[in-house]
Order: C-alpha cells, then sequence, then structure tokens
C-alpha cells in the first residue's frame, strides 16, 4: 500500500449533482471500514449543486479542483480535470482511484489516473445505448471511463453483459445494484427533510407529476415537451405539474414563456436533492429525460415516462417500471393519460420489481474491492445482487 500503514488507500473522485449523490453512499461505507484510508476530490463540475450535496451527506473533501467556470464547454471541463488532477494523484499517492458513471468528470479524472499508473473502479460500469451520441456526451465517456477502467461494478447484469461483449474480463467485474438505490434509499428515510419549495401551491388531492428535463439532444425538442405537458394538464383527471427546471437557456426560458402561466404548474428553480426525494415521495408518477431518476423513482413505486428514443436502462424497460415515450407531443400525452385512468396499467408499472438493486450496492463495492486488492475471495458470487450477503 502505498501509505504510511497497511490501509487501503481509496481516492473517490466526483463533480457534477448525479454523480455526487451516487458516491455519496460508496464514500460513506469506505469511511466506515478500518482497513480503508478514504481520499475525497471533488472537481466541482457543477459548484453550487455539489456543495448543497456535500453538505447534506456530510463529505468533507480533502482536494477540491473548483474547476467551474460560466458557459464552460466539454474541452474546457475535460483540460482542467486533466491539469488539476495531476498534482494531487502525485501527492495523494492512491492505491485505486474510483470514478461514477458518464460525467465528463469521470473519465477526465479516469484518463489522469491512468498516466499515473493508478488502477481505476468504475462505479456503474456497463451502461450502453447503441448510439454514441446518444446520450451526449455521456455515452462515450461511459465506453472510455470502460476502458481505461481496472475494475468494473455494474448496476445490473445486462450491463455485465455489455461489458464481456467488450472483451473485460469476467474476473473485473462484479454485479453489485446501483449505489443510486442506496443513496435514495436511505434519504427516503430521513426525519430532516424539509418540503419543497412550490408544494404549498399544489393541491394534495389531485394527481402530480414530477418532471425533470435537461438533456442536450432534448433542447432542439423542448418547445413540443412543453406542449405536451401543457396538454397533460388539461385531461380530464386534472393532474399537476412539478418541475424544478434546469438553468440552461435552452430549458429554462422556454418552460417559463410555454407553461409559466399555466394553472396546476409549478415550475420552480433547482430543489436540492433531499427535497427532490421528497417531490418524489408525494408524486403520482415521474416524467423525465434524465438518467439516475430512472431506478430511484420506481424504488418508491412511482411508475416512470421517459422523454428519450433510447435508454441505456433497458433493464427498467424489460422490468416494466420504465416507459419509453419519446418527444412526440401525442404520444407524451397519451401515456400520461393512460397512467392516469387505467388503474391496471399504473399498478402494473407502480408494483414492478425495481431492477436495480436492493440498497447494499456501496458495501458490495467495498468488499469486493479489498477482497480483490489484497488477494483474496470474494466472498459471495459476483453475480449476486438481490439477497446477497
Amino acid at each position: 500500500m502505498n501509505g504510511t500503514d497497511d490501509r487501503l488507500r481509496v481516492m473517490t473522485v466526483f463533480g457534477t449533482r448525479p454523480d455526487t449523490i451516487k458516491m455519496a453512499p460508496v464514500v460513506e461505507a469506505l469511511r466506515a471500514h478500518p482497513s480503508i484510508e478514504s481520499i475525497v476530490c471533488v472537481t466541482a463540475q457543477h459548484r453550487q449543486m455539489l456543495d448543497d450535496l456535500l453538505a447534506l451527506f456530510a463529505i468533507e473533501p480533502h482536494y477540491d479542483l473548483d474547476i467551474m467556470t460560466p458557459d464552460q464547454t466539454l474541452t474546457q471541463i475535460t483540460t482542467r480535470v486533466l491539469s488539476g488532477m495531476e498534482p494531487v494523484l502525485k501527492e495523494a499517492k492512491p492505491d485505486v482511484v474510483l470514478v461514477h458513471g458518464d460525467t465528463t468528470t469521470s473519465s477526465s479524472a479516469a484518463l489522469a489516473a491512468f498516466y499515473q499508473h493508478v488502477p481505476v473502479g468504475h462505479v456503474e460500469a456497463g451502461l450502453r445505448t447503441s448510439d454514441r451520441w446518444l446520450p451526449f456526451p455521456e455515452e462515450m465517456n461511459r465506453r472510455l471511463t470502460g476502458t481505461i477502467a481496472s475494475y468494473h461494478f455494474s448496476p445490473t447484469e445486462l450491463a455485465r453483459e455489455h461489458l464481456l461483449r467488450e472483451n473485460v474480463g469476467v474476473d473485473e467485474i462484479i454485479v453489485t445494484g446501483n449505489t443510486v438505490i442506496d443513496a435514495f434509499l436511505a434519504t427516503a428515510k430521513r426525519a430532516d427533510l424539509t418540503a419543497p419549495p412550490g408544494f404549498e401551491r399544489l393541491d394534495p388531492h389531485r394527481p402530480l407529476i414530477v418532471v425533470t428535463a435537461h438533456r442536450r439532444e432534448n433542447h432542439p425538442h423542448m418547445r413540443e415537451m412543453c406542449a405536451a405537458m401543457r396538454a397533460i394538464t388539461e385531461l380530464p383527471e386534472r393532474p399537476q405539474i412539478y418541475w424544478p427546471v434546469h438553468p440552461s437557456p435552452h430549458v429554462k426560458p422556454v418552460a417559463h414563456e410555454l407553461l409559466g402561466d399555466v394553472p396546476g404548474v409549478v415550475l420552480v428553480d433547482p430543489v436540492d436533492y433531499g427535497q427532490m426525494v421528497a417531490a418524489v415521495k408525494a408524486s403520482t408518477f415521474v416524467l423525465t429525460d434524465s438518467g439516475g431518476i430512472q431506478e430511484e423513482a420506481p424504488c418508491l413505486g412511482k411508475p416512470v415516462l421517459v422523454m428519450r428514443e433510447e435508454t441505456e436502462r433497458p433493464e427498467g424497460l424489460e422490468a416494466g417500471t420504465l416507459q419509453l415515450v419519446g418527444h412526440d407531443r401525442a404520444k407524451i400525452v397519451d401515456a400520461a393519460s393512460r397512467l392516469l385512468r387505467d388503474e391496471a396499467e399504473y399498478a402494473r408499472m407502480a408494483r414492478a420489481v425495481n431492477p436495480y438493486g436492493d440498497g447494499r450496492a456501496s458495501e458490495r463495492i467495498v468488499a469486493w474491492l479489498l477482497a480483490r486488492l489484497r488477494g483474496r475471495a470474494y466472498p459471495a458470487p459476483f453475480h449476486a445482487v438481490a439477497g446477497a450477503p
């Protein structure tokens, strides 16, 4: 080991809202293990949203690259993470670097670790779509990270199969479930969650649809998606829409122009993670083009309509927790209407078994990493998720 004692030095690197949420339970599991020295490095690719989450999860970074600038480009993010990680890695001397998923922070940090001959563990490894451009840039980010990584922590069996087809060694992969489930379930149980802003304007006796929408590939379709939401509020069931609107100039102005004066629509600025969990708990179902919420909402029995043409989470489609509705107004409205009026259809989605884990992914990652780096056998089958020891 590289440290002054025989503890394993594990560095976690993250910097956006989604990967902070998903890595927080990993950090907690690492900190709790006496054989591990946990080192946290944040890039602050998302500054304010990151800081709010660090406070929520009580994480104090050892290193903060603070790279965020207004209107930053992907090239700027990549180069700043690469140059910022180099001295951090040389000083911290970790035995392994853990990165998450599909962010530009993750692929850049993985490359920086590779340059320093430090092995990389990829959390949420193996998600794929059939098109390298969808979602952009996330699909290529996760493919690049997967090529660099030495250890692959896959959320599902299908993700593992994707990696095997790409010639990743069978002994380098473990199916753990997704850490987002760990974070979501733990947060949903917290007694200190505050009501989301704007909830006082909602009628608790009417159906509630929670919306998230911001994908780059959906920017040209945002007006059509907003028109669909407006039409949904006119359905006989009188559903309400609660949308924490992304600040992107391709999203916020369109949302407020088309929906700002619509009765039953509450548009708010982005809310913190705890408030978002509370909103999903109160919802009837979720309408989204985001990623993690496709896994999170079904934990609480909430159906998810996905406003994308493809999803890297086909397990949810197969299980019945998700439905692809694209960005066509008629298709979105029709799917929402069915969930609102057809009790059997709603029950089918709400009661489907979530395929993304049981809330113990983080402890599996830590146990496997310790066993692997110390030359021991992992104490459970690699494919075990539900009910694994």
